[in-house]
């Protein structure tokens, strides 16, 4: 049987394992970030309407630039935005994708500051961009003048802000925001894919965009909308860069039940976002009942929670796994991360945390 090694494969491929989270069959399941609340059933009807509706046309090529699914997520956002401004793509990965095949590639770079998101480097890598990573403190903080040092020092054609960061948790300030905007070469993407559960004050990166047109948020519906199998990430950003990132995206890559189900989605948004508070109530019950029972936990603004173990997390990974409980092994040593869920499955989670203790 032919192995990879068998095959042309890039040099800088081998050896390197696909990006993803154990899918194992337990009873709490609480390790990729997703929305623990099923979809409602008048959404469910209502997406199944706007699907059935699609079906007899499925002979013809989708709209190639979701022009009705685009101005319905700038009607979301608000704030002035308008549907020129506006990009969406089979989740906030391939969002990312593009972004790198328009601003990166060879000879040129991209900086993130870790640990992030894991699939930046992945994605730098698919579009030969040379990645470039830069280790955030003790406590995962990040300030302006760090990084404005790093900024300067590297001069990245992309820079890669999480707000809130995937996998700490904790939203960034806007200065630093700014003060990358300030000195950045190239395009500066702010990912925002938890934007949504961020702590009453938080500020997003959307107010910055005016006079910034090499600034890019990132989000997607995945996680606040449960819609994770719906595949529905976007951007948001001067009109210029989402001409430029049209330069690179596939023909018709959106297809048009996945831009039937998304509006469908949207239009009840209401209702999908209900979840959004009850998760932030078992959120911040995980911070407060780990920091009770002696644990160090990072401060969060998303749906998960990052805290230690206080040795290998690979063994107190499995120690979880054997109550029933998964969570992920990020790689980072002394840390696991926790979805917030429903309210017995923190239950379930904080039951088998006990075995830590």
């Amino acid at each position: 049987m032919t192995g990879l090694d068998d095959l042309p494969i890039r040099d800088d491929l081998r050896g390197r394992s696909p990006y993803g989270a154990p899918q194992l069959d337990v009873a709490v399941r609480l390790n990729t970030n997703e929305n623990s609340y099923s979809v409602p059933e008048p959404v469910v009807e209502a997406i199944g309407k706007a699907l059935a509706a699609e079906l007899r046309d499925l002979n013809r090529y989708p709209d190639r630039d979701a022009l009705a699914l685009r101005a319905d997520l700038a009607g979301y956002l608000g704030q002035g935005i308008t549907a020129a401004q506006v990009w969406a793509a089979n989740g906030s990965n391939e969002i990312q994708q593009q972004l790198l095949q328009a601003f990166g590639g060879p000879g040129r770079s991209a900086l993130g500051f870790v640990p992030a998101y894991s699939m930046h480097p992945l994605l730098a890598l698919g579009t030969g961009t040379r990645w470039v990573p830069v280790q955030r403190g003790v406590d995962f903080g990040l300030t302006a003048d760090e990084a404005v040092a790093e900024v300067r020092a590297h001069r990245p054609d992309v820079v890669f802000l999480c707000s809130p960061n995937n996998p700490t948790g904790t939203a960034l300030d806007p200065a630093v925001v700014t003060a990358v905007l300030d000195v950045a070469p190239g395009m500066v993407v702010v990912d925002e894919a938890y934007a949504e559960f961020a702590r009453p004050g938080t500020s997003d990166a959307l107010a910055l965009l005016p006079g910034h047109p090499r600034l890019v948020v990132t989000r997607t519906m995945s996680k606040a909308f449960g819609f994770a199998g719906g595949r529905l990430g976007y951007l948001v950003a001067d009109p210029a860069v989402v001409a430029a990132v049209q330069l690179v995206r596939l023909p018709y890559h959106l297809s048009s039940l996945t831009q039937a189900a998304a509006r469908a989605a949207l239009a009840h948004r209401d209702t999908l976002l209900g979840t959004v508070d009850a998760i932030k109530v078992q959120r911040d019950r995980i911070v407060g009942t780990l920091r009770d029972r002696g644990f160090r936990v990072a401060d969060s603004d998303a749906n998960f929670v990052l805290f230690a173990v206080g040795g290998d997390q690979a063994t107190a990974w499995r120690t979880l796994l054997d109550a029933g409980v998964l969570v992920r092994d990020v790689g980072l040593p002394g840390w696991l991360r926790v979805t917030a869920g429903t309210p017995a499955e923190t239950d379930a989670f904080l039951t088998a945390m006990e075995k830590l203790s």
